[in-house]
């Protein structure tokens, strides 16, 4: 059976026939929503196909995390959402004949390459817009069912159209390479586009998901409906964005009924089609009347990715909600329950990262706060702030992106965050907007470029990148990177 993205079919067939001939093999991912749907899907594929392996999870594939890797007694690697980037060094210890590499990646890859490298930029696809990491793995999973054609992966026949087949062919992992893509900002402009879309049919054809236009705020599924309107400001709709009170009258002038038979306020997921349609067309009438730009007002809309297969009214059940739960885990050392959630441990796993998810938010409430009341430093081309020891590492990138557009920072440069890592070394992370990359914006260059400068490491995507950079080098780093954007906005 034909994969999912034509243009990457040999190169996946190859890297699957690969593994194939292992022993057992080292799966080493990364920890964000991309990186643990990338492991979840490379799992699952692999345990389908037979072979032995052990997951392991890192922070930053840097030198030493490679060279830990290297003195296993693994002799075959699979990497799933990084390793294309520190394809320098893992080629040295491939070299030598520690492991042979193989990586299914979607980042800027190292000036060198290997044979079994798995990598939508290789293939003239975008790896920032067209195909996350969570993507090079389900395609890798496709190619890995497709050895044996016409026998289950789990011993199971296939059979029509429907869920055997679905697993047979690992269809049904297509949904969580959607949360992947969702979870690494891919769906700009409100929809997935490129190499993804091909993945969404698929996931649609083997009952895994479901699409349609549905208002494009965050929380459909869990938030009640006035903080759904309430916190929902990237549009920002005077009287009901940032407005608690104002949000609720908004609601109550529709006369819908807006609480449950048990008190409880009804959410999103639970309306009928015609309320939906009633509070849709009353917000868009509210942000013409109170002058909200015209494009502004169509990103009201987009495309929603449902999972089909898990509850009405969870986190799970929405591509973006459920990304959010997965940061809440590796990005506090809890990378085995993101990856728990994901092979669909739904007790255990879900309620710790529902627990973590709780603190997350918190976290990432108390640093916006943080960032919004002490402001920004701005430079010609780009602005920052330095978090020390007062946001984590972790999670500074993601504070940033948030606050862009709040009082005094502004979405028309990118952001620039500094964290302390350790007592050596900074952690950097930098956020643009969608409009910035069509500009000429280029993030992964600015990170790997200005880290390199002073003496650090770095690299990313266009729209989200970020580095390493030695204590004490902050300033040297900012001018550096100052430099970059402004070439590239130029």
């Amino acid at each position: 059976m034909a994969g999912p993205v034509p243009e990457l079919e040999d190169r996946a067939t190859r890297c699957a026939r690969r593994l194939c001939e292992a022993d057992r093999v080292l799966l080493a991912s990364h920890i964000d929503a991309d990186g643990l749907t990338s492991a979840a899907i490379a799992a699952q594929a692999l345990e389908r196909a037979g072979l032995p392996f052990e997951t392991v999870f890192e922070k930053q594939l840097d030198e030493e995390a490679i060279a830990a890797i290297a003195a296993t007694d693994y002799d075959t690697v699979l990497f799933t959402d990084f390793g294309s980037g520190q394809l320098d060094v893992i080629g040295e210890h491939e070299d030598a004949g520690a492991f042979t590499p193989v990586i299914a990646d979607h980042h800027q890859p190292a000036d060198r390459d290997t044979e079994y490298h798995l990598n939508p930029l290789l293939f003239g696809i975008d790896g920032a817009s067209e195909l996350s990491g969570a993507g090079a793995s389900y395609v890798l999973a496709r190619a890995l069912a497709d050895l044996e054609p016409g026998v289950a992966a789990d011993g199971g026949a296939t059979g029509a159209a429907g869920t055997t087949t679905a697993r047979a062919d690992n269809r049904d992992l297509a949904a969580l390479a959607v949360v992947g893509a969702v979870g690494d900002m891919q769906a700009s402009g409100g929809e997935l586009q490129g190499a993804n879309e091909r993945i969404v049919e698929e996931g649609v054809d083997a009952g895994v998901l479901e699409t349609g236009k549905d208002l494009a705020l965050y929380g459909k599924q869990t938030r009640p409906l006035p903080k759904l309107l309430e916190y929902a400001t990237d549009v920002g709709i005077p009287g009901i964005s940032g407005d608690e009170a104002g949000s609720l009258r908004f609601l109550e002038d529709l006369d819908l009924e807006l609480r449950r038979e048990d008190g409880e306020w009804r959410r999103w997921s639970g309306l009928t089609s015609e309320e939906k349609q009633t509070v849709a067309s009353a917000l868009v009438r509210r942000a013409v009347s109170r002058g909200v730009p015209a494009k502004k007002i169509d990103q009201l809309v987009g495309t929603s990715y449902v999972l089909s297969a898990e509850p009405v009214g969870t986190e799970l059940r929405d591509a973006s909600e459920f990304s959010t739960l997965l940061n809440a885990t590796a990005r506090y050392e809890r990378a085995d329950v993101g990856l728990g959630v994901c092979l669909g441990n739904r007790s255990d796993a879900l309620e710790r990262a529902r627990k973590l998810l709780r603190n997350h938010r918190r976290n990432l409430s108390e640093g916006i706060d943080l960032v919004t009341r002490e402001g920004v430093t701005h430079e010609a081309h780009l602005q920052w702030f330095h978090a020390e020891d007062r946001i984590r590492e972790t999670i500074v990138g993601i504070v940033a992106g948030m606050a862009m557009g709040n009082e005094g920072i502004s979405r028309s440069k990118p952001i620039v965050a500094f964290a302390e890592k350790t007592d050596d070394e900074v952690k950097v992370s930098a956020r643009g907007t969608h409009g910035l990359v069509r500009d000429g914006l280029d993030l992964s260059t600015v990170m790997t470029e200005a880290s390199r400068a002073v003496d650090g490491d770095g690299g990313g995507h266009d729209v989200a990148a970020g580095a390493t950079v030695p204590a004490g080098r902050e300033a040297e780093f900012v001018e550096r990177a100052d430099e970059i954007v402004g070439e590239q906005l130029s």
